[in-house]
């Protein structure tokens, strides 16, 4: 199964509107920064939806439009049309099939972590999806700045071979876009979320863009959320189909 296959796993209410930006405030802390942020955080027990991804490694395009569905901190459902290529992902399993190349994929979160060129896990996955720092911020001290319309923090302390940094919009105190970095890897994970949309009480991300930077090798994914509902009851069928290939990644593919 091709990286692109996988990676593009990755208004039903009446009311859907982009939220406008709000104003900086220099005289806010980082501590009252992040503190705004995970107060802020999407409180809810499912969120369902179509999802429009673009992919693009640097010498072919693909789109296709997904299913969406999950439910917070335990399940991340992906569909392709017809099920063709379908994707399942817990906090200890990620595992997808492809019915165009017979093939699947039923293992830990290396796979995943490899195509975006950093370590990740479930938390930071389903993070990046509502608009959420992908570290904890409450792990740390920072200083904040202001890059723009936005709130910049960085690390007080640096690490030596890990590079972060994180803007916060400020009127829902969500992630304007966060970076991971590891240099001497030449290894760089960069995500925009160019404008959030109001659900009912709910903020989530309208459009997210993600450049993954891995050495020579160059990602990128559109992502363009349309139709979502929240706290409906779902089903996340999912099983892998007799007779598949499985991928088995190899040592250099980690």
């Amino acid at each position: 199964m091709s990286i692109s296959v996988f990676v593009l796993l990755m208004g039903a209410c009446k009311s859907t509107k982009v939220a406008s930006d709000g104003k900086v405030d220099s005289k806010l802390t980082a501590k009252t920064i992040i503190k705004q942020h995970y107060q802020n955080q999407l409180q809810f027990k499912t969120v369902n939806g179509k999802l429009k991804i673009d992919f693009s490694d640097g010498e072919s395009s693909q789109g296709i439009p997904l299913t969406l569905r999950m439910e917070k901190d335990k399940v991340i459902w992906i569909s392709a049309p017809l099920g063709m290529v379908k994707a399942y992902i817990t906090p200890g399993r990620v595992s997808f099939y492809n019915k165009l190349q017979n093939e699947y994929f039923d293992g830990d979160f290396s796979y995943l972590s490899n195509i975006l060129g950093t370590e990740l896990d479930f938390e930071q996955v389903q993070n990046l999806l509502l608009g959420q720092a992908l570290l904890d911020l409450t792990a740390a001290k920072y200083n904040s700045d202001i890059a723009g319309d936005n709130y910049q923090l960085k690390p007080k302390k640096a690490a030596e071979l890990f590079k972060i940094l994180f803007q916060i919009e400020p009127k829902n105190f969500k992630i304007a876009s966060q970076q991971l970095s590891q240099p001497l890897k030449k290894r760089l994970l960069q995500i925009n979320y160019k404008n959030y949309q109001q659900i009912d009480k709910w903020i989530l991300p309208n459009e997210i863009a993600i450049a993954a930077i891995d050495g020579d090798l160059r990602n990128t994914i559109d992502i363009e959320y349309r139709n979502m509902e929240f706290d409906r009851e779902l089903r996340f069928p999912y099983k892998i189909p007799k007779g598949f290939k499985e991928i088995v990644l190899k040592k250099n593919d980690l």
